[in-house]
């Protein structure tokens, strides 16, 4: 690297294949950084996930290519030393050294030579004895069209393990009301109107089962994330990588994280398209959706206190208003709801962008992990909350669902296999109309008894709740 200080004006100037470039003297990062930096300043910083993965791949290959003979011990060495010490930094001084935004190349080529550039000034602060080349010593062997995407689903491989966690966490809270609350009766709902008894238990049940399908489409799919592109180059064909490089980087990233990576892939696949990540985000926009429909069932059963449902009580978390007093409001359900409707944006964002594959590149990937990295992130974090801070406390009330059971005409479904439909049709709307209770609009139309009814119509064994244990 061609450096000339000018530190008096805080700059250095530094070339590439382009040209001169200053840079602030104080930076790690070298001149394709630098214009990118000036280039693409608009959005948001490229995620320190792809950062970190970067980093453990350039050391892999470091190592690699020094067992390999590609590069010198001296050389691997002081690379590898160079990026233990950037993983070791928090990742606000991380963030210092990585300043590219998510809307730059589509190949995110100069997101990886930021980091080639950082590793090879660090290097160099370690040991400037030792010339270490961004180029030609930390990207040897690489491309970034293979090194980005094998970056790509490291990080998204890690996120999903993550939310897949998460999913766990809520799916065991949920248990807990199933468990405790499965003999509490309460009224059924469906088009808004008032349906058959249930109990609650078997309610949340249902919302459990969503959750178990929906972790496991997301587990059933795990291994299309562990497949990496490492070893394709430029174009697939594996151009200037050593025969088992890849191989060898994917068997040391399974140790770093703890996966099963494989580099036995198809390279074109791997540079050109990114269904993998595309069809697994169809399952956290799928999980989102169930999510949506969870967390709006129990802010409208918990509606009120006194002008709505009313059935369940959740936990006053912080002040609601800043003007009503004593208001209690929904928040961890808006929160996950709302995440739900960003992971629902952000998969017509993926769907796009894995779609634009131009012959052998796609050219839509930082914007399509960040996509997606984002949509994990905000599932695993709102869920969490959702099931510690709503899920945990919350609690039903129980008289209020006894009076709503009471109130109800549907319960007259019950009288149906004895007095016929039409009967039983005739004895609800009676009863609506008179504003009675349907026992007494029974009794008066002379088709039921006062015995007969309380004996048919038990709203507890309408529920079936000894044969419809899940």
């Amino acid at each position: 690297m061609e450096v000339t200080n000018m530190s008096d004006k805080g700059v250095r100037i530094e070339e590439d294949t382009i040209g001169p470039v200053e840079i602030p003297a104080s930076a790690l990062w070298g001149p394709q950084t630098e214009r990118s930096r000036n280039n693409f300043p608009t959005g948001q910083f490229m995620p320190l996930p792809i950062i970190k993965a970067l980093l453990q791949i350039k050391k892999a290959a470091a190592q690699s290519n020094t067992e390999e003979g590609a590069l010198s011990q001296e050389k691997g060495d002081l690379i590898v030393k160079a990026i233990d010490s950037l993983l070791s930094l928090s990742d606000e001084d991380l963030r210092k050294d990585f300043p590219l935004k998510v809307y730059q190349t589509g190949s995110g080529t100069q997101t990886n030579m930021n980091v080639n550039e950082v590793v090879a000034h660090r290097a160099a602060q370690i040991d400037s004895n030792v010339d270490i080349l961004p180029n030609d010593d930390v990207n040897h062997g690489q491309s970034s069209n293979d090194i980005f995407p094998t970056a790509m689903n490291i990080t998204a491989s890690e996120a999903i393990q993550k939310l897949e966690e998460s999913a766990q966490h809520l799916i065991d809270e949920l248990k807990i009301k199933q468990e405790t609350y499965w003999r509490t009766v309460k009224i059924g709902r469906t088009h808004l109107q008032d349906a058959t008894p249930l109990t609650f238990g078997q309610e949340v049940s249902g919302w459990v089962s969503m959750v178990e399908h929906d972790l496991s489409y997301l587990k059933g799919l795990d291994g299309t994330l562990l497949e990496l592109a490492m070893g394709g180059t430029a174009v697939g064909t594996g151009l200037n990588a050593a025969p088992h490089f890849a191989d060898d980087i994917a068997e040391r990233m399974s140790k770093v994280y703890g996966l099963k990576f494989t580099a036995d892939t198809n390279k074109f696949d791997g540079l050109a398209a990114h269904s993998g990540l595309n069809v697994v985000h169809g399952a956290m926009k799928t999980l989102a959706a169930d999510l949506m429909k969870i967390a709006n069932d129990v802010r409208f059963l918990a509606s009120g206190p006194r002008a709505g449902y009313d059935e369940l009580n959740i936990p006053a978390n912080e002040p609601g208003s800043s003007i009503m007093p004593g208001k209690v409001n929904p928040t961890q359900a808006e929160a996950v709801t709302m995440a739900a409707v960003r992971v629902m944006g952000n998969d017509v964002v993926v769907d796009m962008a894995a779609s634009q594959g131009n012959f052998e590149m796609n050219v839509y990937k930082p914007v399509l992990i960040d996509a997606f990295l984002e949509s994990a992130d905000l599932l695993a974090g709102t869920m969490t909350g959702f099931a510690d801070k709503m899920i945990h406390g919350l609690t039903v009330n129980a008289d209020r669902m006894t009076e709503l059971v009471a109130q109800s005409l549907m319960t007259v479904t019950a009288l149906s296999p004895h007095i016929g439909y039409h009967d039983s049709a005739k004895i609800a709307q009676a009863a609506d109309r008179a504003g009675t209770t349907l026992r007494e609009a029974a009794i008066k139309s002379g088709k039921v008894t006062a015995e007969q009814f309380d004996k048919w119509v038990d709203p507890l064994k309408m529920t079936n709740i000894d044969s419809a244990r899940s």
